[in-house]
Protein backbone atom coordinates (compact mmCIF):
# COMPACT_ATOMS: atom_id res chain seq x y z
CA UNK A 1 0.00 0.00 0.00
CA UNK A 2 0.73 3.33 -0.56
CA UNK A 3 1.71 6.18 2.38
CA UNK A 4 2.52 9.40 2.71
CA UNK A 5 -0.85 10.31 1.59
CA UNK A 6 -3.32 12.61 3.56
CA UNK A 7 -6.78 11.27 3.84
CA UNK A 8 -10.07 13.08 5.35
CA UNK A 9 -12.84 12.06 6.59
CA UNK A 10 -16.37 14.01 5.93
CA UNK A 11 -20.30 13.94 6.66
CA UNK A 12 -22.72 15.45 8.71
CA UNK A 13 -23.24 15.38 11.91
CA UNK A 14 -23.90 11.79 13.63
CA UNK A 15 -22.65 10.49 10.79
CA UNK A 16 -20.39 7.98 12.53
CA UNK A 17 -16.54 8.85 11.13
CA UNK A 18 -15.20 9.17 14.58
CA UNK A 19 -15.68 5.41 15.27
CA UNK A 20 -15.11 4.41 11.62
CA UNK A 21 -11.24 6.12 11.51
CA UNK A 22 -10.30 4.34 14.69
CA UNK A 23 -11.50 0.95 13.31
CA UNK A 24 -9.19 1.79 9.70
CA UNK A 25 -6.10 3.45 11.51
CA UNK A 26 -6.40 0.18 13.45
CA UNK A 27 -6.30 -1.43 10.46
CA UNK A 28 -3.84 0.50 8.10
CA UNK A 29 -1.42 -0.03 11.41
CA UNK A 30 -2.02 -3.76 11.07
CA UNK A 31 -0.59 -3.26 7.43
CA UNK A 32 2.53 -1.91 8.79
CA UNK A 33 1.76 1.74 7.39
CA UNK A 34 2.97 4.44 9.92
CA UNK A 35 -0.61 6.13 10.13
CA UNK A 36 -1.41 9.53 12.47
CA UNK A 37 -5.04 9.75 13.30
CA UNK A 38 -6.14 13.04 13.98
CA UNK A 39 -8.89 15.78 13.86
CA UNK A 40 -10.75 19.09 13.06
CA UNK A 41 -10.89 21.39 14.62
CA UNK A 42 -8.68 20.60 17.09
CA UNK A 43 -5.84 17.67 16.58
CA UNK A 44 -3.38 19.98 18.49
CA UNK A 45 -3.05 22.73 21.51
CA UNK A 46 -3.87 25.92 20.20
CA UNK A 47 -6.37 24.50 17.91
CA UNK A 48 -8.21 22.35 20.40
CA UNK A 49 -8.96 25.93 21.96
CA UNK A 50 -10.44 27.19 18.85
CA UNK A 51 -12.26 24.31 18.98
CA UNK A 52 -14.39 25.13 22.58
CA UNK A 53 -14.29 28.86 21.08
CA UNK A 54 -16.21 27.81 17.62
CA UNK A 55 -18.05 24.88 19.24
CA UNK A 56 -19.14 26.18 22.69
CA UNK A 57 -23.33 26.30 22.32
CA UNK A 58 -23.47 29.49 24.23
CA UNK A 59 -21.61 30.89 21.51
CA UNK A 60 -24.85 31.95 19.66
CA UNK A 61 -24.03 35.53 18.60
CA UNK A 62 -21.37 34.42 16.50
CA UNK A 63 -21.37 36.15 12.89
CA UNK A 64 -20.78 33.16 9.79
CA UNK A 65 -17.80 35.07 8.61
CA UNK A 66 -15.89 35.22 12.62
CA UNK A 67 -16.80 31.08 12.25
CA UNK A 68 -15.35 30.59 9.08
CA UNK A 69 -11.74 32.63 10.27
CA UNK A 70 -12.01 31.00 12.99
CA UNK A 71 -11.87 27.78 11.12
CA UNK A 72 -9.44 28.37 8.90
CA UNK A 73 -7.15 29.78 11.84
CA UNK A 74 -7.55 26.16 13.76
CA UNK A 75 -6.87 24.63 10.35
CA UNK A 76 -3.30 26.54 9.63
CA UNK A 77 -2.20 25.84 13.05
CA UNK A 78 -3.27 22.05 12.89
CA UNK A 79 -1.75 21.58 9.28
CA UNK A 80 1.95 23.31 9.76
CA UNK A 81 2.61 21.86 13.34
CA UNK A 82 0.88 18.21 13.06
CA UNK A 83 -0.02 17.02 9.39
CA UNK A 84 2.54 18.45 7.10
CA UNK A 85 5.51 17.30 9.57
CA UNK A 86 4.01 13.22 9.70
CA UNK A 87 3.64 13.79 6.15
CA UNK A 88 7.24 14.74 5.23
CA UNK A 89 8.15 12.03 8.05
CA UNK A 90 6.74 9.70 5.17
CA UNK A 91 3.66 9.07 7.62
CA UNK A 92 0.12 8.38 6.60
CA UNK A 93 -2.38 10.81 7.97
CA UNK A 94 -6.24 10.48 8.58
CA UNK A 95 -8.09 13.30 9.76
CA UNK A 96 -11.64 13.69 10.82
CA UNK A 97 -12.55 16.90 9.00
CA UNK A 98 -11.03 19.38 6.54
CA UNK A 99 -11.16 22.08 4.45
CA UNK A 100 -14.21 19.95 2.97
CA UNK A 101 -16.03 21.14 6.22
CA UNK A 102 -15.56 24.67 5.88
CA UNK A 103 -16.90 24.70 2.31
CA UNK A 104 -20.05 22.77 2.84
CA UNK A 105 -21.08 24.50 6.25
CA UNK A 106 -19.81 27.98 6.13
CA UNK A 107 -19.40 28.65 2.49
CA UNK A 108 -22.84 26.72 1.26
CA UNK A 109 -25.00 26.40 4.32
CA UNK A 110 -24.04 29.75 5.83
CA UNK A 111 -24.52 31.37 2.52
CA UNK A 112 -20.69 33.18 2.61
CA UNK A 113 -20.02 31.09 -0.84
CA UNK A 114 -17.75 28.43 -1.46
CA UNK A 115 -15.25 29.99 -3.22
CA UNK A 116 -14.87 32.58 -0.54
CA UNK A 117 -14.25 30.20 2.11
CA UNK A 118 -12.22 28.46 -0.04
CA UNK A 119 -9.63 31.75 -0.40
CA UNK A 120 -9.71 32.12 3.00
CA UNK A 121 -8.68 29.01 3.35
CA UNK A 122 -6.05 28.85 1.00
CA UNK A 123 -4.82 31.79 2.90
CA UNK A 124 -4.48 29.56 5.66
CA UNK A 125 -2.96 26.82 4.09
CA UNK A 126 -2.45 27.25 0.59
CA UNK A 127 -3.50 25.17 -1.97
CA UNK A 128 -2.94 22.11 -0.30
CA UNK A 129 -6.24 19.51 -0.92
CA UNK A 130 -6.17 15.97 0.74
CA UNK A 131 -5.24 13.11 -1.35
CA UNK A 132 -8.53 11.20 -0.66
CA UNK A 133 -11.68 12.48 1.20
CA UNK A 134 -14.37 9.98 2.25
CA UNK A 135 -17.72 11.35 2.98
CA UNK A 136 -20.30 9.60 4.79
CA UNK A 137 -23.70 10.66 3.51
CA UNK A 138 -26.44 10.34 5.80
CA UNK A 139 -29.88 11.78 5.70
CA UNK A 140 -29.68 15.12 8.51
CA UNK A 141 -32.65 13.66 10.50
CA UNK A 142 -30.71 10.28 11.09
CA UNK A 143 -27.47 11.43 12.00
CA UNK A 144 -29.38 14.36 14.59
CA UNK A 145 -31.23 11.30 15.93
CA UNK A 146 -27.89 9.44 16.63
CA UNK A 147 -26.59 12.76 18.78
CA UNK A 148 -29.29 12.37 20.81
CA UNK A 149 -29.80 9.00 21.15
CA UNK A 150 -25.65 9.28 22.54
CA UNK A 151 -25.92 10.64 25.91
CA UNK A 152 -21.93 10.42 25.91
CA UNK A 153 -21.20 12.36 23.28
CA UNK A 154 -20.71 16.11 23.06
CA UNK A 155 -23.19 18.03 21.67
CA UNK A 156 -21.90 20.93 20.29
CA UNK A 157 -22.96 24.49 18.66
CA UNK A 158 -23.48 22.84 14.82
CA UNK A 159 -25.80 19.66 16.92
CA UNK A 160 -28.51 22.30 17.94
CA UNK A 161 -28.55 23.81 14.32
CA UNK A 162 -31.98 23.74 12.51
CA UNK A 163 -33.03 20.91 10.85
CA UNK A 164 -32.64 23.28 7.42
CA UNK A 165 -29.26 24.31 8.02
CA UNK A 166 -28.44 20.50 8.41
CA UNK A 167 -30.14 20.02 4.69
CA UNK A 168 -27.98 22.47 3.20
CA UNK A 169 -25.19 21.45 4.24
CA UNK A 170 -25.49 17.65 2.89
CA UNK A 171 -26.42 19.59 -0.68
CA UNK A 172 -23.35 21.59 0.14
CA UNK A 173 -21.29 18.33 0.51
CA UNK A 174 -22.90 16.84 -2.88
CA UNK A 175 -22.12 19.46 -4.85
CA UNK A 176 -18.41 19.08 -3.56
CA UNK A 177 -18.55 15.62 -4.62
CA UNK A 178 -19.35 17.19 -8.32
CA UNK A 179 -16.37 19.40 -7.91
CA UNK A 180 -14.05 17.06 -7.21
CA UNK A 181 -15.01 13.56 -8.81
CA UNK A 182 -11.57 12.51 -8.37
CA UNK A 183 -10.92 13.22 -5.11
CA UNK A 184 -14.18 12.94 -2.75
CA UNK A 185 -15.85 9.24 -2.56
CA UNK A 186 -19.38 8.65 -0.80
CA UNK A 187 -20.00 6.29 1.55
CA UNK A 188 -23.53 5.23 2.20
CA UNK A 189 -23.61 6.27 6.39
CA UNK A 190 -27.13 4.64 6.65
CA UNK A 191 -25.97 1.49 7.49
CA UNK A 192 -24.33 -0.84 10.17
CA UNK A 193 -20.89 0.27 11.33
CA UNK A 194 -19.46 -2.75 10.35
CA UNK A 195 -20.44 -2.46 7.25
CA UNK A 196 -19.64 1.29 6.44
CA UNK A 197 -15.88 0.35 7.58
CA UNK A 198 -16.06 -3.05 5.10
CA UNK A 199 -16.97 -0.20 2.38
CA UNK A 200 -14.54 2.39 3.65
CA UNK A 201 -11.53 -0.50 3.72
CA UNK A 202 -12.59 -1.18 0.23
CA UNK A 203 -12.27 2.18 -1.01
CA UNK A 204 -9.12 2.93 0.68
CA UNK A 205 -7.45 -0.45 -0.04
CA UNK A 206 -8.53 0.03 -4.06
CA UNK A 207 -7.02 4.12 -3.97
CA UNK A 208 -3.99 2.91 -1.78
CA UNK A 209 -2.52 0.57 -4.34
Amino acid sequence: MKSNLFITFEGPEGAGKTTVIQKIAERLAQENIDVLATREPGGIEIAEKIRTIILNPAHTAMDERTEALLYAAARSQHYFEKVRPALDAGKMVICDRFIDSSLAYQGYARGIGVDEVLSINEFAIGKKLPDITILFDLEPEIGLARIHAHGEREVNRLDVESLAFHQKVRKGYLQLVDRYPERIHVVNADQNIERVVEDVWALLFDALQ
